[in-house]
């Protein structure tokens, strides 16, 4: 028996800035279009993401351009990014935060009413467009409020569990509706993944409690292409203490307003590392130098370094970083007086589903925008571009399914995979005896963290990939779920988060053993040097006879030559 369908003509998965994004931009088109989430609409990780949008609008630097833009975007990424998509990137992204103005949004402005630009790390000039330090709360409220003006339907509360694929072509997903506890397939003439991150994946995270990587995960069954999955980005700086409130974001904006680390011994060490960007250098480097701070010692008691803003006129710290200055007050810290203490959280997933110039895949009719979607920032995404790359590729993601709806008809839904796949998701409920999966999450969070962290080696990955097997094989089916009613069971839904949890821990691990060398946020302390001969490649991951292959495949270099190219072709 099949379960409960919805047609619609283009699915977007992710209620979040790309997949919003995704839904205005293929409303525009004769199509119908079904946006879905498993929280409620406006309660996405976009609104976590705080100090700004890149966009070459030179308001504040007139020097600034888009070719700029994007060999900052290439250099910060250890030239690792598709530069097809950097182009469109820098290029559409100054339209796209026009587009938020048309909105609504409202934007910090200069003296002569123009969008306020601040500096942010790695960038050549201040492109930075900003919302004091609340810019992705800004956004999504500005893109949720046009969601609403525009109609378009909306299912809140709709956990997406896989992804269907029929003769090579996406067919929709199959998901659990939270409030009933009901089988759900969505059919779609076209399916957009706009999923978002899986930070959760780590014991410290600046990321919502939904970023486990299930996109990614649906993504994989279904034999689609990732890329650079072991491309992990850390935020340098997120509270360290108190301890509650270990892991929040303290945005780059901070840095960007004049903000410097000190170690214990009050001593500005990143003139130590980076002379030129000191605190302002790309976020891979001074999470890397921060964590060095604190292995060697110079860290303080709370294995922290120090955020200091203290000597900043306070107007300047009320105006432009209100969020930080509220949220530090609520943990007793004034930083108009004293400095935060700071260390280093899981934050971004460079890596993902491996998209062309449409936001297309290897599956026909499936398309993937924002963190879901891998290639555009290399080795290192540059503070300001995440925000940027969601309403860019969310509005090519959108456009692109659009267009392909208008010329097919509806496909056939495999009735077979949806059925494996309701028993699948139903087997933890049917167990009488077994284990919660409370302490399986707990120890995945620290086993990434401790061995597939900022530091890695060959010991400490295949220590995390031999447990990781171990835990599919052995844990995971043995998992159960106490409490039997399918209504709002979240404990039901975590333990199938689980499952996609220990697959994209794999798919972090295993391109990560498998590239010897130190290359942007991956970094091999038994490989400390990047090795441009054997290791300038993107690593390609499929499932193939139920495998993971990895491919790797040499990086396409269109506009913006590495160093090392262009000073051996001179």
């Amino acid at each position: 028996m099949i379960p409960h369908v919805i047609d619609t003509d283009v699915l977007v998965v992710g209620a979040g800035g790309a997949g919003c994004r995704a839904a205005i931009e293929a409303s525009e088109h004769n199509v119908q279009v079904t946006l879905i989430t498993k929280d409620l609409l406006g309660k996405a990780h976009t609104s976590m993401a705080e100090g700004g949008i890149n966009a070459a609008l030179g308001n504040v630097d007139s020097q600034d351009n888009w070719e700029i833009h994007g060999k900052d975007t290439c250099s910060g990424g250890a030239y690792l990014n598709n530069q097809e998509l950097v182009e469109i990137l820098v290029t559409q992204a100054p339209e796209r935060v026009m587009d938020l103005e048309n909105y609504g949004a409202v934007f910090s402005r200069t003296p002569e009413g123009l969008i306020a630009q601040r500096p942010f790390g790695h960038q050549t000039y201040r492109r930075t467009c900003y919302v004091g330090d609340r810019t992705g709360s800004e956004i999504l409220s500005t893109l949720v409020e046009e969601i609403r003006r525009r109609d378009i339907d909306v299912h809140d509360e709709i956990f997406a569990t896989s992804l269907l694929v029929t003769h090579r072509r996406a067919a929709g997903i199959t998901g659990i509706n939270v409030r009933t506890g009901e089988t759900m397939v969505y059919r779609a003439k076209a399916t957009i993944i706009a999923s978002g991150g899986a930070g959760r994946v780590y014991e410290v995270t600046t990321n919502a409690a939904a970023d486990v990587g299930s996109g990614y995960a649906m993504a994989y069954k279904a034999g689609v292409e990732l890329v650079d999955m072991e491309q992990f980005q850390f935020h340098p700086t997120s509270v360290a203490f108190p301890e509650a409130a270990r892991g929040q974001l303290v945005t780059e904006g901070v840095r960007g307003e004049g903000g410097i680390l000190l170690n214990k011994h009050g001593e500005r060490f990143m003139k130590k590392y980076n002379p030129k960007l000191t605190d302002l250098a790309g976020r891979d480097e001074v999470a890397r130098c921060i964590a060095t701070e604190i292995r060697e010692g110079r860290g303080n008691e709370h294995d922290a370094v120090y955020l200091d803003v203290s000597y900043i006129p306070a107007r300047i710290i009320e105006t432009r970083l209100p969020t930080m200055l509220k949220d530090f007050l609520d943990l007793g810290v004034d930083i108009r007086e004293e400095p935060m203490e700071v260390s280093p959280s899981a934050h971004h997933a460079m890596g993902g589903i491996k998209i062309d110039r449409n936001g297309g895949t290897n599956v026909q009719g499936l398309y993937a925008a924002g963190e879901a979607a891998g290639g555009v920032h290399g080795g290192n995404r540059l503070g300001g571009n995440a925000l940027a790359d969601i309403n860019v590729f969310g509005a090519i993601a959108g456009e692109s399914a659009a267009a392909f709806a208008e010329t097919r008809e509806m496909p056939r839904l495999p009735k077979n995979q949806i059925a494996k796949e309701n028993r699948r998701i139903r087997e933890p409920l049917k167990r009488e005896s077994g284990v919660t999966h409370f302490a399986a999450v707990k120890e995945l969070r620290k086993l990434m963290w401790d061995k597939v962290g900022i530091y890695r080696n060959r010991e400490s990955l295949t220590e995390a990939l031999t447990r990781i097997e171990e835990m599919q094989k052995k844990v995971w089916p043995t998992i159960t779920v106490e409490n039997k009613s399918t209504r709002y069971n979240n404990e039901w839904i975590n333990t199938l988060e689980l499952s996609d949890m220990l697959l994209v821990a794999e798919m972090i691990a295993r391109p990560a053993l498998l590239r010897e060398e130190s290359r942007g946020a991956h970094f091999r302390t038994d490989f400390p040097k990047t090795n441009n001969d054997a290791w300038f490649k993107n690593i390609i991951l499929v499932q193939r006879n139920g495998a993971m292959q990895l491919r790797p495949a040499p990086v396409v270099v269109t506009k913006w030559p590495p160093p090392w190219i262009s000073s051996s072709a001179s």
